[in-house]
């Protein structure tokens, strides 16, 4: 398949999960990937499956570093056309507890590392007038969930910016739009799980089927469903979608 051939697609958090599902699947259409992230093993590991990928270590919270990784990634591949703004993280504390610290950090992660990531990929966006912006929500971003305030806010956060740079960019040919998954089958998950399972006593498989109960479907999603609703809103045949918050969790939310 080549519909995303030429274009260069910046994936943060692309070493694994969701991230490196993306990244694949966009590199199967024929785009040129740059995969970013915090840790190093797991981009060198995703990047080795996909002919030609660059890689940059960065962290997304942090201005300047998200101004040196778009300036890697446009000396590796050029002008960046897609960003998949992808890096996040999940604390589960109930609200009570959950101290200032932990709080700062899910909005900095989740909300303000697409924030920072978005702004410095309109450059080169503006510039040639095309682009696609997608940002990884969650279901946390269309309904709440207990135990995860923090982590809920900042994805209701992510897709009223999405909302808000899809509105301001309408006349040009740049998209905006979110993906919102429901519990996916990655790392991610994992460590839920495991800490339900630590917190409670309760087993792996018990643990894994109050998670999965949420979805009507009866089972967590796959990466790669997600990947290919991103492929999807890449395209050039999806010109007209913009500001949408699209919820891959069949069903849980409609």
């Amino acid at each position: 398949m080549t519909q995303l051939a030429g274009k260069h697609a910046l994936v943060t958090g692309g070493g694994t999960g969701v991230g490196a599902a993306i990244a694949r699947r966009l590199a199967a259409a024929g785009a040129k990937i740059t995969l970013a992230g915090r840790r190093r093993e797991p981009l060198e590991a995703t990047a080795a499956e996909i002919p030609g990928a660059a890689m940059v270590q960065a962290d997304v919270t942090d201005e300047a570093a998200v101004r040196e990784m778009f300036e890697a990634a446009r000396a590796a591949q050029g002008p960046v056309d897609i960003l998949v703004a992808n890096a996040g993280a999940a604390e589960s504390v109930a609200l009570k507890n959950t101290s200032l610290d932990q709080w700062e950090r899910m909005l900095s992660v989740n909300l303000t590392g697409s924030f920072l990531c978005a702004r410095e990929a309109l450059a080169d966006m503006l510039e040639s007038d095309q682009g696609r912006v997608v940002f990884v929500s969650s279901t946390a971003g269309l309904k709440g969930y207990p135990y995860v305030a923090a982590y809920c806010a900042a994805k209701h956060g992510v897709v009223g910016l999405t909302r808000a740079m899809a509105s301001e960019l309408a006349k040009t040919g740049i998209t905006v739009n979110a993906v919102c998954p429901g519990f996916t089958e990655t790392p991610l998950l994992a460590d839920s799980i495991a800490k339900i399972v630590e917190k409670t006593g309760r087993s792996e498989e018990d643990a894994r089927k109050s998670l999965a109960a949420s979805n009507p479907q009866g089972r967590f999603v796959q990466p790669e469903e997600v990947a290919e609703s991103v492929v999807w809103l890449c395209a050039s045949g999806s010109g007209s979608v913009t500001g949408q918050a699209i919820s891959i969790s069949g069903g849980e939310v409609t």
